[in-house]
């Protein structure tokens, strides 16, 4: 269906070659109600390019859209800027028709890669953020109709894997299993931080793990892995987060090492016995990829990652990246690094990064090695909602409503601070209050059994209207999340839209009153936004809570 913003934007193209004879690409914004529906500064474009005053053309324009029977009014105000307000039926049209998105991805493959908490650790709240941040991402991509691949990345080598296998070797963890696989790092990082002999055991365990040269740490390394992902993959589950494919770090090593070999020279430079990239000759800093006994470093891991993607995906014509944001400076040098060899391949690459989370309480992620793991936090949010709605029938809807929603409201990149409490609570801008928000619009719905009748000709007093407007929005919400890869942009406005319902329900009858058909019409397209918009955020919409 094609949107009552989308014609008129076509209309200002034609008028603007019928009258002046130059093609233009018109941009609307929302001006205030007051002023209209739609506003444009199109005029103000033309102005130098014809010689002519842009008033003088604004009006030009105004007169032509007005014979297309798509407006009710055009303005022009100030220097030339024109305002449109839709005919009632147009709006009615753009309200109803909200959650028709246009495919505008249609045929891209778009890889997004994010979460990559490492095996042998716990998953923390910093990976939480992440895995939740990258979900929405990747569905406001879907939304629009690309097809997304989720991808993960994770350090299965390294210092942290040596550790936790000398405490395997050695058993001093007190448990019956060893499905608490992160208990066996923390001693073996104590150990290394307090023990010199254990610090050389461990170190010795790390050449054998680059090696693979070691029968016994070859096993218990495969079996810290497989119980690590079981781990993840139960919280994934429980956040319904689904991954098409993993990468460990230990496949990239041969990968990324020849790529940095094969362009020592060009690219890299040798320095004192290392490989290194000489970042300040365009204004970043000079970072090492092999190092003087010649092991990779993670900028050598990621070129290799980046080469086993486009070897997997060699149609994708997008990759995502998201990663906490003290990564930022290194990706920086490494995309430098990749532009050098490939410039496609760096072109079509983008690292998001999140910024640093912490609780009300104080927990937080690792910057400080203060870890909060991830299900401790979910398990306390789970707790909260039961104590608070013990009544409830949809209690782990709520549950993970608050997490996400608590996570996703923030514009992505900035520090955050979670308060549980505000986060399950029904009043304010939570998770929780818009699952609220759509189970009461549904209960209007079902209450006056409402069939979705549909409406020949459609009148708005001046409250429908201005809800009508509210809910014409969503596209061009999500247009603009999906461009700038925020997705605080749908909690923003489905906060908001459900303020805009609440104070239109709470001053207009709906059911028995006499304008009924159109009001309920109003109310299921309300509904069928906040649903979708939830959606796009992985958040379940019951029709109670």
């Amino acid at each position: 269906m094609i949107k009552p913003m989308d014609e008129l934007i076509t209309s200002l193209k034609k008028a603007s070659q019928d009258l002046f004879g130059v093609d233009v690409e018109p941009e609307l914004s929302r001006p205030d109600e007051k002023f209209g529906d739609y506003a444009t500064n199109v005029a103000l474009q033309l102005g130098k390019k014809l010689g002519k005053t842009p008033r003088e053309i604004a009006e030009a324009l105004a007169g032509e859209i007005q014979k297309t029977g798509l407006v009710a009014k055009v303005g022009v105000a100030g220097p030339g800027f024109i305002n449109f307000t839709l005919t009632d039926g147009n709006l009615a049209k753009a309200a109803f028709s909200a959650t028709d998105l246009p495919e505008s991805l249609s045929g891209q493959e778009i890889l997004v890669e994010f979460g990559d908490p490492n095996p042998f650790k716990e998953m923390h709240i910093g990976h939480l953020y992440s895995y939740i941040v990258g979900d929405a991402i990747a569905s406001l991509l879907q939304a629009n109709g690309a097809d997304v691949k989720r991808l993960s990345y994770h350090g299965d080598v390294g210092l942290h894997v040596a550790k936790a296998i000398w405490a395997l070797q050695k058993a001093k963890v007190n448990t019956d299993d060893r499905e608490n696989i992160g208990a066996y790092y923390a001693e073996g990082a104590k150990a290394y931080e307090q023990d010199e002999q254990a610090k050389k055991e461990i170190e010795d365990i790390n050449e054998h793990i680059y090696a693979k040269d070691d029968p016994r740490i070859n096993e218990l390394h495969k079996e810290g892995c497989r119980l690590s992902f079981e781990r993840f993959d139960k919280i994934l589950d429980l956040l319904s987060i689904s991954n098409d494919k993993r990468y460990l770090e230990s496949e990239t090593i041969a990968a990324g090492q020849k790529l940095v070999e094969k362009n020592v020279g060009s690219v890299f430079k040798q320095s004192q016995g290392a490989i290194i990239f000489e970042g300040e000759k365009i204004g970043l800093h000079t970072r090492v990829f092999i190092t003087s006994q010649g092991l990779p470093t993670y900028e050598t891991k990621d070129l290799g990652l980046t080469e086993l993607k486009n070897k997997d995906y060699p149609q994708a014509s997008r990759s995502i990246i998201i990663t906490a944001n003290e990564q930022s400076e290194y990706f920086k040098v490494m995309l430098a690094a990749l532009a050098e060899i490939d410039a496609a391949l760096a072109k079509k690459t983008t690292h998001l990064s999140h910024g640093f989370l912490s609780l009300t309480s104080g927990k937080m992620n690792s910057r400080s090695g203060n870890v909060y793991v991830a299900m401790e936090l979910l398990l306390e949010v789970k707790a909260a909602v039961h104590e608070q709605y013990p009544e409830s029938q949809v209690r782990k809807e709520v549950t993970f409503a608050a997490v996400k929603y608590a996570f996703l409201k923030h514009r992505l990149g900035s520090d955050i601070v979670v308060d549980i409490k505000e986060s399950i609570g029904l009043e304010g801008n939570s998770g929780p209050y818009l699952q609220y928000a759509f189970a009461r619009a549904k209960g209007i719905l079902n209450k006056a059994n409402f069939q979705g009748p549909s409406l020949h000709a459609v009148e708005f007093d001046e409250n429908e209207r201005s809800l009508a407007r509210k809910i014409s929005e969503y596209p061009e919400v999500v247009a603009k999340a999906t461009a700038e890869l925020m997705p605080h942009h749908i909690c923003t406005y489905l906060y908001e839209l459900a303020q805009a319902f609440n104070s239109f329900y709470e001053n207009n009858r709906v059911i028995g009153n006499d304008r009924e058909a159109a009001r309920l019409k109003l109310v299921e397209a309300y509904a069928g936004v906040l649903k979708h918009g939830l959606a796009l955020l992985n958040i379940a919409a019951p029709e109670q809570v």
